[in-house]
């Protein structure tokens, strides 16, 4: 018997072996059974086998019993071929041994596989000999004990166990496959798919087992769940019962559970076909379960299901909703708008969820409502969400119906969705998030449940810059829905009015203020500031009970009330030294917020009652607070390092007063100006005291205070020019301090030795929790340089009057020179957040030396770089010094004495102009700011620019570069950045709807802007103006340039490629600069663009290259001339390039309308378009006949008589065309191209606007539409207005209403009808995807940039390098064989080779759905010390002295193989940072393999070993 289990492994030389083996002690009869068993390995035995016989096992049967138990005897042989020992002895042996064999094996059943193996080998070998009971036994614990492979054995036994029984053991086994198997494990449906012919046998009634599965729940029940198994092979056993059943109905029989109808037998049969064929597909390796698309639809399908249908409601339901379907809804991909969308539309899911949440919590019951909402809610705060699905989920919980459900817990969650929302850097998806929580809290809240503090809490979470800000509709919503519920919130557990049940919105005011500003009497006067939370808190809330109270009409009495506390304390400042610091500080704090509010719309003050009443109000205790700021500034009271805190605040509130006082009362500013003269001066005498060897901390705190009193004070004099405070008699002292300080001073650490133990204590504590002492030194060097900018401002030669040292009698070049030696080191020192000054003293002090010191000025360009290209990840500084280095690198003098000397200045900013466009490709917004910047001062120039220049145009001539690059700005966005550029445009498209338009600041960072920026400066230009004019013709000249350039390079020209786009945006700017081009100008250049039409260009090209050709031969007729050459060149220059002349003939009418003399110009035209008639080619014959007809219209009604003997033959031919019944699309494609827009409604003269330029002609001619620049975008940008005379804006009418036409793609023509005729599935392959993606069609860039997070199909952990291979059929060989074998990825060298047609040829499409990613082979060393730390075994195919024979390694789990290049193999730097080689054994005489050859022979083995190997089934 031992050859029984050795042979098992191998099927050809087993059989013959075990004949010999069994037949030598056995009878004849028992011969001839084993001959049947052993013909019938794969599907148990044979029916002759299966039959009863009589007799009794001879010797054979005695030694086999021991063997079939014992299977450790066996040592090493495998499990299979005991298995078919079991089951081929059992059935020879006949039911005595098979009995005692599965008797034996239950009762040693303890849970293990074994036992079971056991059990189905009894059972199927000798089934048809056992009893019921015990053959029922035998199929449930060979059902649930099957894992991994081992149930197919269980169904291959149970089936023929099952086929020789009686009756009542059939029903014994099905009751056991469903009844016990399908809740323990997969054996039932591994033996009902065994027993299919049986339970759901094929053929007429009445035949077969007389049993039918589906009449059975227990059956259905099994499908069903086996559907939805993880297992995949659960899964299609499940279908292939499904199928089965499906056969079996459509069959004229009796109904069944499986509901059918005779009547709609078709319509079942197809459905059901569909459903299996969709079923099948999704297990495909094509679509994985991760796929975004298959996602997407799915859950738009059910959400309008259940929208539609009304399904009915369960517990389970909800939690599949919280669930799975959240899980789903987080994915930021699946809210993207669906083809045929306008950009701005709201996506399909965003408006299905807002109908899906109103519906299903219509349906709950009240009780239900609450807890639905509150999981909801809080399942929005258990992860990261991303900005966009927490954008839509808000937005459709603010669509709910208005419902008193939710209560404190659910207004907590809110606010913690609030904190999620704050993760972002998109600022509007913030802003609006947060716009749609607060409408839904007012929509939702139980009023009575929840009390002020804890609304008022939530509302301090919402930001004012980003939502909730006063004089938008979000904040006049807030005030009704206060207004309306007031008296109804629940009263707080600490308010004072304890005799009510309730609380009204001003009693809750009032107790806040007068608890805010209470202060504990034991507090100490050294203490920390408080936090500015409950100062934000109470403004926010004084200013919405005004609004409301407002609303209600009644007089300011209870805002008064409200003031009152605080105007209280206020007047007490300056006279009572004794008022706590805690006190003085939140009042203060109070104020500053107060004074901080603005109004959005109005203007004019006087027209906000409101604020205006509060302002009046504050500007009482003015005088107060100045000499109790004044007090605490210049004196001792300062002195320790957490008083620098109450600094900033009382800083802070200096201008907010000046602002107050001379908008409510200027009668009040000389107080203004004494306060701020002993502020200078008493700040002077604090600097100027010397300094100990070891200073203590209140010395140095009340210099670094001194110093930023006087920034302050700096800053308000630069910012309120109107007030004249330069004439202040300390302004001389304070320059004088600045003229004799040395920059960058830096203040000594303090000494804590002799201070009080208390106060060394206490401020070394706010030292080290605070802030170091190098950050308030270098506050303070901050400080000096904005005092040095106002000086340099007011004084630029700064030592005028003080010849007193010799430092001063310094000339005005060397001293500048030394500040700015000063600067740069300032630049090293400083922090990045603080270096605004410095560039701006950097910037008066570099027109000055750029002449006498430019090797310094370009240090200067260069240290400023390396600071702002550090920055650009940095998101809340970065802007506002990219801002200050733009206008320090792009002033106007700076420029134009760069470009006079033509030195190694100028190169330097032209260098910085492509680097700061090469950012732009990654930082949007960037170019954006600089091309701003430099179009305003050219075109807007300051007085000071004015000054300072003859004309500032002229450094828009020596840098055109920047308005070239900025006509063609653009990439070619990914999927997830178009994704939020849709939803920006969606949320702008609300308006003032949603608030977060109203309240953020427009930052123009879209690269449309760029465009838009570029495009109007060239509108705005004057064409009689020679500078004007010659600097238009210069862009011209290179914007023709840039055509050619592209034109001519070797990168792959495709629709909607980068290069596409460069050459659509050349072209419009060209056409926009059109009109403002003189006849001479035009002369010489026409011919460029001529030669330009002769280029290989995607169909929008081809347009815009018509239209200026139409629109230059309409203005100046003369060229017509020039226009003729073109059809004089050879056949083969024209061949691909005639239909663009030709389509220019077609407008013939409109380029004749300025000329006289109209018929020799309509002979030639006649003359040329005649002999294309004639074209082999089709689509030319087509071009050529649409001129012709427009040409032969205006030749018969101008009666040109010359062509009278033509007629006859003319208008016949444009008959016969017009009249065609052939064969074929010819008769339809001959309508269409009439039909085309460019021949049908276009008018290149009337329809000449930026909006057919820039949107609507891109729309037709179906560029992608993120070239589509709408008209509001030239609205939004309002940093370069329109010249008031500009006509040319809108399209017209019925050319913005026509939709695009498929004319371009003349290689869909052929086909367009019967795609749309059929429509359904017609004998569908199962490897292909047999529905239409309904993801928009990307183009080849962005797809390929998006292949590595590409559906996860299977578990390998393969990565396959190719990186080294440059032929682009082994690649496309390799990625076909990947893709097949379930590579985890590819890696290539260049992704270019994807769009080669050889490598697609060979691909098949594997590229699609196989993870491509590009390392370049430079980049191949630190790719794989990088994949190396993530675990994976470098893997070289390579022959070397130390490799593995490939029959003999055994791969990791994660291998990443990397393969030569097909002539040298891995280069030797690349070998030595292997961890191992493998070489194919080979016998030949060459010695060398394909490298796709050898990947693949690679890539099976690890395949088959880490996959293959795996127990495997014979079953569905």
């Amino acid at each position: 018997m031992e050859v029984v289990l050795a042979t098992r492994c191998c099927p050809a030389a087993g059989r013959a072996a075990l004949l010999r083996a069994l037949s030598a002690s056995l009878p004849p009869s028992g011969r001839r059974r084993c001959a049947c068993c052993c013909s019938a390995w794969r599907g148990g035995p044979p029916a002759a086998a299966r039959r009863r016989r009589g007799g009794r096992p001879g010797s054979g049967a005695g030694r086999c019993r021991p063997l079939l138990r014992g299977a450790r005897a066996a040592g090493a042989v495998r499990r299979r071929g005991r298995r078919g020992a079991r089951c081929g002895t059992a059935c020879i042996c006949g039911a005595p041994l098979a009995a005692r064999l599965a008797r034996d094996a239950l009762a040693s059943w303890r849970g293990r596989r074994a036992g079971a193996e056991e059990a189905g080998g009894g059972a199927g070998g000798g089934g048809a000999a056992l009893e019921g009971r015990l053959l029922s036994r035998c199929v449930a614990r060979a059902g649930t004990g099957a894992e991994e492979g081992e149930g197919e054995a269980a169904a291959a036994l149970v089936a023929g166990g099952y086929c020789g029984a009686g009756a009542t053991a059939r029903g014994r086994v099905l009751w056991g496959c469903w009844a016990r198997a399908g809740r323990r494990g997969p054996g039932g449906r591994c033996a009902l798919s065994a027993l299919a012919d049986e339970l759901l046998p094929r053929g007429p009634a009445g035949t077969g087992s007389g049993l039918d599965a589906r009449l059975c729940p227990g059956f259905w029940r099994l499908v069903q769940e086996g559907l939805t198994e993880r297992d995949g092979l659960c899964r299609k056993r499940a279908r292939y019962l499904l199928k089965r059943a499906l056969d079996l109905s459509a069959l004229p029989r009796e109904s069944s559970l499986f509901w059918w109808s005779a009547d709609k037998n078709e319509q079942l049969l197809q459905f059901w076909e569909t459903y299996i064929l969709i079923m099948e597909t999704l297990e495909g390796n094509q679509v994985g379960s991760e796929n975004k698309t298959l996602m997407k639809e799915g859950i738009l399908h059910f959400l309008e299901l259940y929208e539609t249908k009304h399904l009915p409601n369960s517990l389970g339901f909800s939690e599949f909703v919280i669930g799975p379907l959240m899980d789903a809804l987080s994915e930021s991909s699946l809210y993207s708008r669906t083809p045929g969308q306008l950009i701005g539309a709201c996506p399909p899911l965003g408006m299905r969820l807002q109908k899906f949440l109103a519906t299903y919590l219509a349906l709950l019951p009240e009780e239900e409502k609450g807890s639905f909402l509150l999981k909801f809610i809080q399942k929005m705060t258990n992860r990261h969400w991303c900005a966009v699905p927490i954008l839509f989920l808000s937005m459709a919980l603010a669509s709910i119906p208005a419902c008193k459900v939710l209560g404190a817990e659910g207004l907590h969650a809110l606010r913690d969705v609030l904190q999620c929302t704050m993760i972002t850097h998109q600022i509007l998806l913030r802003g609006a998030a947060q716009c749609y929580l607060l409408q839904t809290t007012m929509h939702l809240t139980d009023v009575e449940k929840v009390s002020f503090p804890e609304v008022s809490s939530f509302l301090l979470s919402l930001r004012p810059e980003e939502s909730l800000r006063r004089d938008t509709l979000l904040w006049t919503e807030l005030c009704s829905w206060l207004q309306v519920n007031d008296r109804c919130f629940r009263k707080s557990v600490t308010a004072d009015f304890k005799h009510q049940e309730t609380s009204s919105l001003c009693q809750y005011v009032h107790s806040l203020v007068g608890e805010y500003l209470k202060a504990p009497a034991s507090e100490r006067e050294n203490c920390f500031m408080p936090d500015w939370f409950e100062a934000k808190l109470v403004s926010t809330m004084i200013l919405l009970a005004a609004d409301v109270d407002g609303k209600s009409n009644i007089e300011w009495i209870e805002l008064e009330a409200f003031l009152n506390p605080l105007l209280d304390v206020l007047m007490k400042l300056g006279s009572n030294a004794y008022i706590p610091t805690l006190k003085t500080d939140k009042s203060l704090q109070l104020l500053l917020k107060l004074l901080q509010t603005r109004s959005l719309k109005c203007s004019n003050t006087q027209d906000d009652e409101v604020l205006l009443f509060i302002w009046k109000s504050l500007v009482t205790p003015v005088e107060s607070v100045l000499e109790f700021v004044l007090r605490r500034l210049t004196t001792n009271e300062l002195s320790s390092v957490g008083d620098l805190d109450r600094c900033d605040l009382y800083l802070a509130l200096i201008p907010e007063i000046v602002n107050l006082c001379l908008k409510i009362n200027r009668k009040k500013m000389p107080s203004i100006k004494n306060f701020l003269s002993s502020l200078i001066n008493a700040s002077i005498r604090n600097l100027q005291e010397s300094n100990s060897e070891k200073p203590k901390v209140k010395e140095q705190i009340r210099k670094v205070a001194s110093m930023a009193s006087l920034a302050a004070v700096c800053e308000i004099m630069d910012g309120k020019l109107e007030v004249h405070l330069e004439s202040l008699p300390s302004v001389d002292a304070l320059k004088k301090l600045i003229s004799f300080s040395q920059f960058n001073e830096v203040l000594k650490k303090p000494s804590y030795t002799e201070e009080k133990q208390s106060i060394f204590f206490h401020s070394l504590g706010e030292e080290t929790t605070s802030r170091g002492w190098g950050k308030i030194v270098a506050r303070y060097v901050h400080d000096q340089w904005i005092c040095l900018r106002f000086v340099l401002n007011l004084f630029p030669t700064l030592a005028q009057g003080y010849e007193e040292t010799s430092d001063m009698s310094l000339s005005t070049a060397e001293r500048s020179k030394k500040i700015l030696q000063s600067a740069l080191e300032a630049l090293t020192i400083l922090p990045s957040d603080q270096v605004l000054p410095v560039f701006d003293c950097m910037k008066v002090l570099v027109p000055k030396l750029l002449d006498s010191s430019e090797s310094l000025c370009i240090e200067a360009f260069d240290l400023v770089w390396k600071i702002i290209s550090s920055l650009s990840n940095t998101q809340l500084i970065f802007w506002a010094n990219l801002k200050a280095f733009v206008q320090f690198i792009f002033d106007s003098e700076v420029l134009a004495i760069a470009a006079s000397a033509k030195g190694q200045a100028y190169a330097k900013i032209k260098e910085i102009i492509f680097k700061l466009i090469d950012v732009s490709t990654t930082k949007t917004g960037v170019f954006n700011v600089v091309l701003s910047h430099c179009c305003q001062s050219w075109l807007f120039p300051t007085v000071d620019e004015r000054s300072a220049l003859t004309n500032a145009f002229l450094n828009a001539g020596n840098y055109s570069e920047l308005i070239t690059e900025a006509c063609v700005f653009g990439t070619v966005f990914r999927r997830d950045q178009r994704l939020i550029q849709d939803v920006h445009a969606f949320i702008e498209n609300l308006g003032e709807k949603c608030a977060a338009n109203v309240v953020t600041e427009s930052t123009n960072r879209d690269d449309h802007y760029v465009r838009v920026c570029a495009v109007k400066f060239l509108c705005s230009l004057d064409g009689s103006n020679i500078l004007h004019k010659m600097f238009m013709e210069d862009i011209f000249i290179k914007l023709l340039d840039k055509d050619e350039l592209v034109s001519r390079s070797r990168t792959r020209y495709y629709a909607n490629s980068l290069q596409h786009r460069i050459k659509n945006r050349v072209w419009q700017t060209l056409l926009v600069l059109l009109p403002k081009l003189d006849q001479n100008f035009l002369c010489g250049t026409l011919d460029k663009v001529f030669q330009a039409g002769f280029s290989t260009n995607q169909s929008s090209v081809k347009y815009f290259i018509e239209w200026i050709v139409i629109l230059s031969l309409h203005k100046y007729p003369q060229f017509l001339d020039k226009f003729w050459d073109c059809f004089c060149y050879d056949e083969e220059k024209l061949k691909t390039s005639i239909c663009t002349f030709l389509s220019v003939l077609a407008h013939f009418d409109i380029i004749l309308q300025n000329t006289s003399e109209k018929k020799p110009a309509l002979k030639k035209a006649l003359i040329v378009v005649l002999q294309w008639c004639f074209s082999h080619n089709f689509s030319v014959r087509l071009y050529a006949l649409v001129a012709l007809k427009k040409i032969w219209a205006m030749c018969r009604m101008l009666h040109v008589e010359e062509f009278e003997t033509l007629t006859p033959v003319i208008e016949s031919s444009l008959q016969q065309v017009e009249n065609m019944h052939g064969t074929g699309n010819a008769r339809r494609n001959w309508q269409r191209i009439q039909d085309h827009f460019f021949f049908a409604t276009f008018h290149p003269v009337e329809d000449y606007s930026l909006e057919t330029i820039f949107y609507t002609l891109p729309r037709l001619s179906e560029l992608a539409e993120d070239e589509w620049i709408s008209l509001s975008k030239f609205d939004r940008f309002t940093d370069i207005p329109l010249p008031p005379a500009f006509q040319w804006y809108r399209s017209q009418t019925e050319l913005c209403d026509l939709k695009p036409s498929d004319w371009s793609q003349q290689d869909m023509g052929s086909h367009s009808a019967e795609a749309d005729s059929q429509t359904e599935w017609t004998d569908v392959q199962k490897k292909i995807i047999p529905w239409k993606n309904s993801t928009p069609s990307l183009d080849l860039e962005m797809a390929f940039q998006d292949r590595a997070v590409k559906l996860g199909k299977s578990n390998s952990r393969l990565i396959v390098v190719a990186s080294l291979i440059d032929k682009p059929t082994n690649l496309g060989g390799l990625c076909r064989t990947s893709e097949i074998f379930g590579a985890s990825a590819l890696v290539v060298g260049s992704l270019h080779y994807i769009q080669d047609k050889q490598f697609q040829h060979l691909s098949v499409s594997a590229e699609q759905w196989l993870p491509l990613v590009e390392v370049k082979p430079s980049q191949l060393v630190d790719y794989l010390q990088q994949k190396k730390t993530e675990g994976y075994t470098i893997i070289g195919v390579e022959q070397t002295a130390k490799s593995f024979d490939l029959t003999e390694y055994c791969f990791p789990e994660k291998s990443l193989l990397l393969l030569g290049n097909e002539h040298e193999g891995i280069p030797a730097n690349l070998i030595h940072h292997l961890d191992v080689c493998v070489e194919i054994p080979q016998q030949g005489i060459i010695r060398s393999l394909n490298v796709h050859v050898s990947g693949a022979l690679l890539i099976w083995e690890y395949t088959r070993q880490q996959i293959c190997e795996q127990p495997c089934s014979i079953f569905l």
